[in-house]
């Protein structure tokens, strides 16, 4: 089998092995622990919804394995912070809780040049494409480029927000 390395958007609860089964209805295995650890999970980014009541994939996770895949949403990696924004999500750091700051990714696009400074590098009408970015909502509302910094890089304070 091929190795994979994974991100995805869950949500998730304790619950042990038999009250995961009970809660879908189903019997426990006579080979399987009913006290085993672990989460029910809810894969939101993925899949179709499974289960009445639910709005992702619904499944059971033991808990060593899910306690090293999945991290809260608050205190994460620059690198899980880049695959939230991938996502569609918005991102800040937890000193800018508060100010109303924080990052969201400019998708790519093609366009046709209309106005200045872009007239002055390419004929009117010239289609150009628009590479995706990051841009930073400021604590006054203005919209501006965004670049990391390398205390950015290598913190673990980043939040979905």
């Amino acid at each position: 089998m091929q190795t994979y390395i994974g991100t995805k958007i869950v949500k998730m609860r304790p619950m042990t092995r038999a009250e995961y089964n009970d809660y879908r209805g189903w019997p426990l295995p006579a080979d399987e622990d009913g006290s085993d650890e672990g989460y029910l999970v809810e894969y939101l980014d993925v899949w179709k919804p499974n289960v009445p009541g639910h709005d992702g994939y619904v499944s059971w996770s033991p808990k060593a394995p899910a306690d090293n895949a999945y991290r809260p949403t608050s205190g994460m990696s620059f690198g899980l912070a880049v695959e939230a924004l991938k996502k569609g999500l918005r991102v800040s750091r937890a000193g800018w809780n508060g100010k109303g700051m924080f990052l969201f990714l400019v998708p790519g696009s093609r366009f046709k040049v209309n106005r200045a400074p872009l007239l002055g590098i390419y004929p009117e009408g010239t289609e150009i494409s628009y590479h995706a970015h990051i841009d930073m909502k400021t604590a006054d509302g203005q919209v501006v480029p965004w670049l990391a910094s390398q205390t950015d890089v290598l913190a673990d304070d980043w939040m979905v927000s």
